[in-house]
């Protein structure tokens, strides 16, 4: 969703785009201990076994060890998931915590990825050595003045390479929803300035760790409906196809905010509030592929990939920027309930954990930012703009979430859709996870349980493991 660009309430829902960051190489990580095992461990227990010479070594015994311990290494060194969630960090707000609070928020809801509508310096400071993953900002006030390449090279040292390697910056987004303000002084200023930026990373080596990008409202769609029938608007074919070949160029995803809810809330008697929700339901049949769609996120995400393949980029990696529901809005932003937001995000994220991509794409991961961190209260519009938050600027939920550690309005970890007591209603059963007033340490901070989609032991894999630590422990005693 844009930060102020009234583009957004389009009534196309839009699509949700996220980078598939790079991640650490793990495959590289065991390949590299297992040949060091094999090579030298075998030294390692001849130098060091009880037995004075090399002559009593057997070596069936030693190899045996050697295999072992190599499958020890790999069996808890294989992730037992890889879910992770990104979240959009919006701060339109007087009254967040300091972003020192935030880094162990983020991390306890398991995302793994943050994104950032500018390149606030305090907060990539904050995440530095977190592990966390950025893509940083550049307002479209910015594009005028990113086209000249000098400019361009002294934002990308000031607010990208002065924070690497400790910040993980992974992406710049370079303007938001661009194309759909219809305002020809920001559609042509966009691409040079992306290329600018991407010169300066290549000047600063930074090309290869670093993409350039601009995310999208899914209203540069003409046509969404069947999937397989998504096209683009006939308007905007030739700005989208000179961004697509710079895509195509340096490698970077195709961004694309989606927010079902604008389809809702725009025409509530056709569009099914189970579809939207990801809550069971019939689902629709595209007549032309005859795949089955179950939600209208992956109807969107396909209408994208189809449109893509009409004009000839089938292969661009298309990534989800935003998608979200607000808990709150006005009287007539129907649909916009905190039992809504709650099934709407805890779907999303249940969705993401299980690592399936879409009817069109099922071998393409989803890497999804949700929009958005924290509710803002100073951001103009509408009630439901201030109201998109998964939390409260005191940390709690805005709604249950499956988080424990934390309570919603005063209850552990409610599967209801009931409304969280207010801050400030004097309640000592809410807990207070921090107060941005003293700067005070929470002591109140979550971790995701399965039922919100992170898993963070399957029982299976952990019975497993067990059986293979068994097993080790037996070797072991008869060597």
């Amino acid at each position: 969703m844009d930060h102020l660009n009234p583009s957004k309430h389009a009534l196309t829902p839009l699509v949700l785009a996220s980078k598939q960051s790079p991640t650490l190489n793990s495959h590289s990580l065991l390949h590299s201990l297992t040949h060091f095992i094999c090579l030298w461990l075998p030294l390692a227990l001849a130098s060091f076994s009880s037995t004075s010479t090399m002559a009593s070594i057997n070596p069936i015994h030693c190899f045996s060890s050697t295999l072992v311990l190599t499958v020890v290494i790999l069996v808890f060194l294989s992730p037992v998931m890889a879910t992770s969630i990104g979240v959009n960090y919006g701060q339109i707000a007087d009254n967040l915590p300091p972003p020192e609070k935030v880094v162990p928020l983020v991390k306890s809801m398991g995302a793994t990825r943050v994104k950032l509508y500018d390149a606030d310096p305090h907060v990539l400071k904050a995440f530095a050595n977190s592990g966390v993953e950025f893509i940083v900002s550049l307002g479209n006030e910015h594009l005028s003045n990113m086209k000249d390449p000098a400019k361009a090279q002294v934002w990308v040292k000031t607010n990208v390479q002065a924070y690497l390697p400790a910040t993980k910056i992974t992406c710049i987004a370079v303007g938001n929803e661009v194309l759909t303000f219809n305002d020809s002084s920001l559609s042509d200023n966009l691409l040079p300035a992306m290329e600018s930026v991407y010169a300066a990373l290549v000047n600063c080596n930074l090309d290869k760790q670093v993409s350039v990008t601009t995310a999208h409202s899914v209203a540069i769609l003409e046509t969404s409906y069947p999937p397989s029938a998504g096209a683009f608007r006939r308007d905007l074919v030739k700005c989208i196809t000179q961004v697509l070949d710079f895509h195509c160029k340096t490698g970077s995803p195709f961004l694309i905010n989606a927010y079902p809810y604008f389809a809702y809330k725009a025409d509530p008697k056709q569009v099914p509030l189970d579809f939207v929700l990801f809550q069971s339901n019939q689902g629709i049949l595209d007549p032309a592929t005859n795949l089955r769609y179950d939600n209208m996120l992956f109807a969107q995400i396909d209408a994208v990939h189809s449109a893509l393949a009409s004009i000839g980029y089938k292969n661009v990696c298309v990534q989800i920027s935003e998608t979200g529901w607000p808990s709150k809005g006005d009287a007539d932003e129907l649909g916009a309930t905190l039992d809504n937001a709650r099934k709407y995000n805890c779907n999303l994220i249940k969705l993401v954990s299980q690592k399936k991509g879409t009817p069109l794409k099922p071998n393409n991961n989803l890497n999804i930012y949700v929009f958005a961190l924290f509710n803002e209260n100073l951001k103009p519009g509408p009630t439901s703009e201030r109201n998109y938050g998964l939390f409260k600027p005191d940390g709690s939920p805005s709604y249950p979430l499956g988080f424990s550690g934390i309570n919603a309005g005063g209850s552990t970890n409610s599967s209801s859709g009931s409304s969280p007591k207010a801050a400030g209603s004097g309640s000592s059963s809410t807990p207070t996870t921090w107060s941005p007033q003293d700067g005070s340490s929470s002591s109140g901070y979550m971790s995701i349980t399965s039922d919100s989609g992170r898993v963070l032991f399957c029982w299976k894999s952990l019975i497993l493991q067990l059986h293979i630590i068994g097993l080790v422990s037996l070797l072991f005693s008869q060597l």
